[in-house]
């Protein structure tokens, strides 16, 4: 365990002694590029298809190539032999998070906030976060359980399971909480990020895993062949960083105050749900590599879903859509802190 927490800890040296440090700079450089040199996010957003952006799908795949890499596909058939972590999953996910979502959102918005929330906005608001409460992440939890060390293998069966439940699930979960009828899945949106973000990137460390060790060697393919790959992931995410926030410079600027307020809400409910999978995991005596993942899962948000529903539902210019681009700005930083957390108490569970 010692071995194990030394190297996670030289991997995120980075983030761990300057982490609010580089998070700060890359947002203000993301902004201050949206907001001083607009040409750069204009010409990116051209190459978005079904609300996905495929510089940031780019970018994602570096993240997640390395975690990839690591999986024996014999390891999967395993993961479905251990229920636990994906029971958490599940329940936390479906049956937990979106109403808390609600209620927490709902307290902030409609009550704490009533002073500077117009009702009819707080409606909306509300409905934004619903949206994200509803829809657990597929992409950018890979890159989470690689940071805190999580079982590659479980992870893909974690997201593929959550994926499932989504088809079904997601569109009468917001009907009822926000009362509305026409709630339409944007099916070409969860397809594309599937296959963008689990079954390529799957693929792709698959074909590449299995070449270099009929080439090379299993002692090549673990002791050079990945480690060529330890900064990919740090790379990646301050590179996404700064295109997210550069997409949403105006209108970070132009809303200062209500993007604060909505976040707060967002922020408090995501620590709360990592907190119950996580402890559920700790009760349970789960290994570190699958409790980790199974609470960043749920804290981790779908946002291009989130964000594609927000439009068709209420419109580009509202605030439900305002609220799932809130949801994409706090997801990095937060979800950064949460790792922190679950490498500095790796010790709680089971080696």
């Amino acid at each position: 365990m010692h071995m194990k927490n030394e190297k996670v800890s030289q991997e995120m040296d980075l983030f761990g002694r300057y982490l609010t440090l580089w998070v700060t700079l890359c947002i203000l450089v993301g902004v201050f590029i949206g907001k001083w040199v607009p040409a750069f996010p204009a010409f990116l957003s051209r190459f978005e298809y079904a609300n996905v952006s495929i510089p940031v799908a780019l970018l994602i795949w570096l993240m997640i190539y390395p975690m990839m890499l690591k999986i024996d596909f014999n390891s999967i058939v395993e993961a479905t032999k251990k229920p636990k972590g994906l029971t958490i999953t599940c329940v936390t996910n479906w049956l937990i998070k979106p109403f808390t979502m609600y209620l927490i959102a709902a307290f902030f918005l409609k009550v704490v906030f009533k002073v500077f929330i117009s009702p009819e906005l707080a409606n909306e608001y509300l409905a934004g976060a619903v949206l994200l409460g509803a829809a657990p992440c597929t992409a950018m939890v890979f890159v989470w359980s690689h940071l805190t060390k999580g079982d590659p293998a479980y992870t893909v069966v974690q997201v593929a399971i959550n994926d499932l439940i989504l088809l079904f699930a997601f569109t009468p979960i917001v009907a009822f909480l926000l009362g509305v009828s026409d709630v339409v899945v944007p099916y070409k949106t969860l397809f594309l990020s599937v296959v963008l973000f689990v079954v390529i990137p799957l693929a792709g460390g698959y074909l590449s895993r299995k070449y270099i060790i009929q080439h090379k060697g299993i002692s090549y393919f673990q002791t050079v062949f990945l480690k060529k790959f330890d900064q990919t992931t740090i790379m990646g995410l301050l590179l996404t960083l700064i295109i997210i926030f550069s997409f949403q410079g105006e209108t970070i600027l132009n809303n200062p105050v209500h993007i604060f307020l909505i976040a707060i809400p967002l922020i408090l409910q995501t620590f709360f749900i990592f907190g119950i999978a996580y402890f559920w995991a700790k009760a349970w005596r789960l290994k570190d590599d699958i409790a980790a993942p199974a609470a960043l899962i749920g804290a981790s948000n779908f946002f291009e879903l989130a964000v594609a529903v927000a439009i068709s539902l209420f419109g580009l210019e509202s605030g439900a859509t305002l609220a799932t681009v809130v949801g994409v700005l706090v997801e990095v930083p937060v979800m950064l802190t949460l790792v922190k957390i679950a490498n500095n108490t790796q010790h709680w569970f089971k080696s």
